[in-house]
């Protein structure tokens, strides 16, 4: 009997549809799943045909010099992989061609193999995007379904070039966030390790001071309290370590969850500052995801629901999913927008004017760049509030330490000139 493969498919209204079809092999199972009218999104071999994928496997395996752990390429490295692509083929070299170039001067042993194995499904008569989702950890949906786009249209080579340019500017904004986050991880850790410092060393010198001078009077309230802490974090190391390990943990368990994802994601967006980062993060992402992808000629629906897939906020993707619902029953794209609070007045102006004209996706790029040049000015503003809150904080804390440490000795000093 023939292996069973396992599908994960985008129909024509954008939904996903998941089954399983006899094949002989994953190529032949891409063909038949898209027969029956779907884009097939990723394809697997089932238990059924465990000795062939173990076989394919053990290939890939060897190819790649037996490492079979962590990300097979950085996002900046496929970034330049499709820039150059794009520029090998605008330079009129044939798409097999410019992979085996690609292939020979890459230096990462695994995305070598991948690349590898992507050459051989197009000299097999294979389409380039056929090969691209064999491989899922590297090229995602959004990834796939743009080359799919560009062959359709036959313009392979500008569609990888405007994906290149997706790529390089998403990936400028995540670093301007990612700048502006280590301010705050800075001052937090001079913070944490200055008090652990005054805990651990400073307290228990006070102590020694506080039992001598005071032959055993209670100590006052603020100083037995730091003394407490003090002592706890001396005499449980191992302890405190495992239960900031645990807390950690468990903030990240509960991050997964629907209930704890959902209470982070609101406070995300409604936090002062923060929040309109993280909305103008979230809206220059939609819209240059739909935007590129609605360009490279991919249909509406379709776009949607990949668009969706690449946000990191429950209430922009919830919000994306009836914006595709009412699409599919044909609203058009700025009416079921304007209802949702997480997009602004002016991009459901820009989006509503972009459909009139006939040039949605200028728009929907036109809003990314101008909200891009937004995140710059966020960020500037998030920058100059965590400053003097965390100095505040520090201040507050050092402050309530070193008043506790000085209450007993002021009673020292009456009890001297007494």
């Amino acid at each position: 009997p023939m292996p069973k493969f396992k599908y994960t498919a985008i129909d024509q209204n954008g939904k996903q549809k998941t089954g399983s079809v006899d094949a002989a092999n994953q190529d032949e199972a891409s063909s038949k799943v898209s027969a029956m009218g779907l884009m097939p999104t990723n394809i697997a071999e089932s238990s059924g045909g465990a000795a062939g994928k173990s076989k394919k496997a053990s290939k890939a395996k060897a190819k790649s010099g037996g490492m079979n752990f962590g990300k097979v390429i950085k996002p900046e490295e496929l970034t330049t992989f499709t820039r150059q692509l794009a520029t090998l083929l605008q330079a009129g070299l044939p798409l097999l061609r410019a992979i085996e170039v690609m292939i020979r001067q890459e230096r990462n042993l695994r995305f070598k193999a991948s690349l590898e194995q992507i050459a051989d499904q197009v000299k097999s008569g294979n389409t380039f995007s056929d090969g691209l989702l064999q491989h899922p950890k590297i090229f995602d949906r959004l990834y796939i379904n743009m080359i799919k786009a560009g062959e359709a249209g036959g313009v392979l080579d500008v569609v990888l070039s405007r994906l290149a340019g997706f790529m390089e500017k998403a990936q400028r904004t995540k670093k301007k966030v990612q700048s502006a986050m280590v301010y705050p991880i800075v001052v937090v850790g001079v913070a944490v390790s200055i008090v652990v410092l005054l805990m651990v060393v400073v307290v228990p010198k006070f102590q020694t001071i506080f039992d001598d001078m005071l032959d055993g009077a209670a100590l006052p309230g603020p100083t037995l309290l730091v003394v407490g802490i003090s002592n706890f974090l001396r005499d449980n190391i191992i302890i405190s370590m495992g239960l900031m390990v645990t807390l950690f943990f468990a903030a990240k368990f509960a991050l997964k969850t629907d209930l704890g994802s959902k209470c982070f994601n609101w406070s995300a967006i409604n936090l002062p500052k923060v929040g309109d980062l993280v909305s103008k993060v979230n809206i220059a992402r939609i819209t240059r995801t739909f935007g590129t992808l609605l360009s490279s000629g991919v249909p509406i629906l379709q776009a949607i629901t990949i668009t969706k897939d690449i946000t990191g906020n429950i209430f922009y993707t919830n919000a994306l999913t009836r914006i595709h619902d009412s699409v599919r029953d044909g609203e058009s794209l700025s009416a079921p927008m304007g209802r949702e609070k997480v997009f602004p007045d002016m991009v459901t102006s820009m989006v509503d004017v972009g459909e009139e004209t006939g040039e949605l996706s200028e728009m929907l790029n036109r809003i990314a760049d101008n909200y891009d040049e937004d995140v710059d000015n966020a960020v500037a503003g998030i920058t100059s509030i965590i400053e003097p809150v965390m100095i505040v904080f520090l201040a507050v804390v050092v402050g309530f330490i070193v008043i506790a440490l000085f209450l007993p000795i002021v009673e020292i000093i009456k009890q001297l000139t007494g």
